[in-house]
């Protein structure tokens, strides 16, 4: 179903650009219907013994202190993972209130862009794309693909985190309005619900000019 979508995008002169880099079918699409890894000993904000999503637990109430919470989400250890970059990870049981999945990874020094897709079979939910010289500025642009359209792009932000060549952390928290998406410990933005079936977004696909280092799912208490 992703290399029809792709298929599809491919076909639209106008989406290629900002598509460059969709994993297709002969890509590494690693850990492909494989599992989640296990939980971290103790999954919590860096130096912070009892850490609230940032901007205050209005934000998103109580992190984790131990293992994930019982939850739609539980899944096996896995005993490694492939992050080769295009990555793609299934999400069989779609995404779901209190679905905090944290991405880390490093900008390439001369990246020019990098894309997460959270995914239907064949709609784009969630499109987290920021570009790093669009015009000579920098943006995070926000977007969902649905019925074989973009829809209203959202732009607006008080700041671009993502800096080339440095390391970050991701957590994107799914509840059941929207996706909240947190840069290195602070709150950056949220994103509502374009799609409402949740359980249909099943997929989710990082691209462009990034390595991956850990990628780990966990359900909050």
């Amino acid at each position: 179903a992703s290399e029809g979508l792709h298929s599809r995008l491919r076909s639209s002169p106008q989406l290629r650009e900002a598509l460059d880099g969709w994993p297709g079918g002969s890509s590494n699409q690693a850990g492909a219907g494989g599992p989640w890894p296990g939980p971290p000993t103790n999954p919590q904000w860096p130096s912070q013994p009892n850490p609230v999503w940032p901007g205050g637990s209005s934000e998103g109430g109580m992190w984790p202190s131990s293992g994930p919470g019982h939850g739609p989400g539980q899944f096996p250890s896995a005993p490694q993972q492939d992050l080769t970059v295009p990555y793609k990870q299934n999400l069989p049981n779609g995404v779901y209130d209190k679905l905090l999945i944290t991405i880390a990874g490093t900008v390439k020094p001369n990246a020019d862009k990098i894309t997460l897709d959270f995914g239907t079979s064949r709609d784009i939910a969630f499109h987290f794309n920021p570009r790093f010289s669009e015009g000579g500025s920098k943006v995070i642009v926000r977007n969902s693909f649905i019925n074989n359209q973009w829809g209203p792009e959202e732009r607006e932000l008080q700041q671009f985190p993502f800096v080339q060549g440095q390391q970050f952390e991701l957590k994107i928290l799914c509840t059941n309005s929207e996706f909240k998406v947190a840069f290195n410990n602070n709150h950056l933005l949220s994103y509502k619900h374009r799609i409402y079936n949740l359980r249909s977004i099943n997929s989710l696909h990082i691209y462009n000019d990034l390595t991956l280092s850990r990628i780990h799912m966990e359900t909050m208490p």
